[in-house]
């Protein structure tokens, strides 16, 4: 095959992956490495990132063996992550960012919430950058994590040279270069992409890092999504098992990936982008909505102007834990065990035989809040807390069945109050584009459908994450002239499930009963 190919790589929150595909974005082949996560209390993870970068080589150089080509035909390669945070030294080094020292341990993970003292000291502020994160800071994001950093362990502090996101740190050890991407900088970092200065000084003098873009080497200006930072080095590319003529585009944070491959094929008809969001679900779900106005939500994170695609405003809502929730309730339940894929589909089938029964209304008296690590969105409440109503002393295999499928329908009526908050808002979704994990789980997509009442699209190709790698890599390698045509050119379809009309009523009084929940635990946490 003599045609130039593409790479995209996705690095979640347990493993790197990796995709070839043809510049008309057929995948030829994919691959899939762990990655080590150490977790040191409830509300801390970390990661180590030399560790992260060789799974990242071992997981694209098998993907290149499964697609059967030569790395030669590798003309471009794009790299997306979760917006864990990377610290190094003045000498690249790494550094720690544990409280035990350990420099291997150099990468504070996304889902870790040590900083939410931080976060809502930066909340307090009132300033101007808040309106771009729906008014509330997430300890998710990366400011408050820096001011940890910087008030608890200052010997790191002292040493760091540069700090980068995740992704930006792929394409750091791919290129030697330090840009950043618009879309990690505006999306976690607090800098306004639309504004002729990005950076806000006086924001960052208030909450203490008035050292922050001398420490993290920070740019003036963002790199768009998909400009081309360069070639690999040749180091780079023996790691990678690819050639120095391979470009590296400017990636993403890892849920706009999968946002860019179902939403930007839909550009060409940017009136209509309002009746559209991504949903891009695994261990935690994100809500991508994109549209030409800037039009703030409370609770939602943007608007955000170029974090996708150029000349949109971007909205994302989400849940902190979705499928991670699942994982938990099969750990935490008597008659559950170790979350293996295996265990899920016996439980989902289990739910099925029960439904023949009882339909849906199968445990119609157990109530889940699914707030287990907090309210992300719309609530944007780090400190709320999951509930479960409805308990008895059942703890045999379908009492976890009964509670899964429970759990199940917490998220989707979770993500159906993300939605019905962006409609109340100047928004008409009707069309959610499911991704990631979750589109394995047939509860969860057929839920999706009919507990929000939008046509849910499953999009054809095998993973729609790395394709917006591949759209980005086919974008810093010129083989389209903009990110928005290699959208349009690379799009694969989908198939699309409509909701059942019979089962509103159903899920009308469920979101009914979600929401007085919601109300209950909000009175009762102003008791406490």
């Amino acid at each position: 095959m003599s045609e130039s190919l593409l790479a995209g790589v996705d690095v979640g929150t347990g493993s790197a992956r990796a995709g070839v595909f043809t510049k008309s974005g057929q995948m030829l082949g994919r691959a899939e490495h762990p990655i080590a996560l150490r977790r040191t209390g409830a509300s801390m993870a970390e990661h180590d990132s030399e560790d992260i970068w060789r799974a990242t080589c071992a997981a694209l150089r098998q993907a290149i063996a499964n697609a059967g080509v030569s790395p030669s035909h590798i003309v471009g390669i794009g790299f997306d992550a979760t917006c864990s945070l990377v610290v190094r030294d003045t000498e690249g080094q790494q550094l720690s960012v544990s409280k035990d020292g350990d420099d291997r341990w150099d990468t504070i993970v996304w889902l870790d919430h040590r900083a939410i003292a931080e976060a809502a000291e930066c909340t307090r502020t009132g300033h101007q950058v808040l309106y771009y994160i729906g008014g509330v800071m997430s300890p998710e994001m990366e400011v408050p994590k820096l001011m940890w950093l910087k008030r608890n362990l200052p010997q790191s502090w002292a040493r760091a040279g540069v700090i980068l996101d995740l992704a930006d740190y792929l394409s750091w050890k791919a290129t030697g270069s330090l840009a950043r991407s618009q879309c990690t900088l505006a999306t976690k970092w607090t800098y306004v992409a639309h504004d002729e200065t990005g950076w806000k000084q006086d924001f960052l003098d208030q909450v203490g890092l008035e050292d922050m873009v001398e420490k993290a080497a920070l740019p003036d200006r963002a790199s768009p999504v998909g400009a081309d930072l360069g070639p690999l080095t040749p180091e780079a590319a023996a790691e990678l098992g690819l050639t120095t003529n391979c470009r590296v585009g400017a990636g993403v944070v890892d849920a706009y990936a999968g946002a860019l491959a179902v939403l930007g094929p839909l550009s060409t008809t940017p009136e209509q982008m309002d009746r559209h969001c991504a949903l891009i679900a695994g261990t935690s779900s994100c809500v991508m909505a994109m549209s030409q106005h800037n039009q703030p939500i409370s609770g939602l994170w943007g608007p955000h102007w170029g974090t996708i695609l150029e000349g949109f405003w971007q909205l994302e809502g989400g849940q902190s834990a979705s499928g991670a929730l699942l994982d938990h309730i099969v750990k935490w339940h008597g008659a559950g065990g170790e979350p293996t894929a295996e265990l899920h589909k016996a439980i989902c089938a289990r739910i099925m035989e029960l439904r023949e029964t009882e339909g849906l209304a199968l445990a119609r008296r157990l109530h889940v809040l699914p707030d287990f690590h907090g309210n992300r969105s719309p609530l944007a409440d780090p400190n709320a807390l999951g509930v479960i109503s409805g308990l008895t002393l059942d703890s045999d295999f379908d009492s976890l069945c009964r509670l899964y499928w429970r759990t199940c329908v917490a998220i989707a009526l979770g993500i159906r109050h993300i939605v019905e908050t962006l409609n109340a808002s100047g928004y008409a979704i009707d069309t959610l584009h499911v991704t990631g994990g979750h589109t394995k789980n047939p509860l969860l997509m057929e839920l999706y459908a009919d507990a929000t009442g939008c046509t849910v699209v499953e999009p054809a190709t095998p993973d729609a994450t790395l394709l917006g790698m591949a759209m980005v890599a086919a974008c810093a390698a010129g083989l389209y002239p903009a990110l928005d045509q290699a959208c349009v050119a690379m799009q694969q379809g989908g198939t699309a499930r409509p909701a059942k009309p019979e089962a509103a009523p159903q899920f009308d009084r469920d979101f009914s009963i979600f929401l007085e929940m919601l109300r209950h635990r909000q009175a009762i946490d102003a008791m406490n």
